[in-house]
């Protein structure tokens, strides 16, 4: 498993928090996604051949939110 930290832009409360965590946890080869409200950013453990840091921005950016690889 890898790790990656998302720096998040445009959460502005729990909704937008649990938005995030689906849509991440919604990926296949994520295991699991913390995502912080009050740090702007979602930690990622993921499986390196099913997805990437890339995919996992981008797929944060579809879901209406600023998200880029820290």
């Amino acid at each position: 498993m890898a790790t990656t930290t998302l720096n998040i832009q445009g959460m502005t409360c729990n909704g937008c928090v649990n938005s995030v965590t689906r849509v991440l946890t919604g990926i296949t080869g994520v295991s699991r996604a913390d995502v912080d409200l009050a740090g702007a950013k979602a930690v990622v453990e993921y499986d390196a051949a099913q997805t990437n840091p890339a995919a996992l921005a981008e797929a944060v950016d579809d879901a209406g939110f600023d998200a880029q690889v820290a």
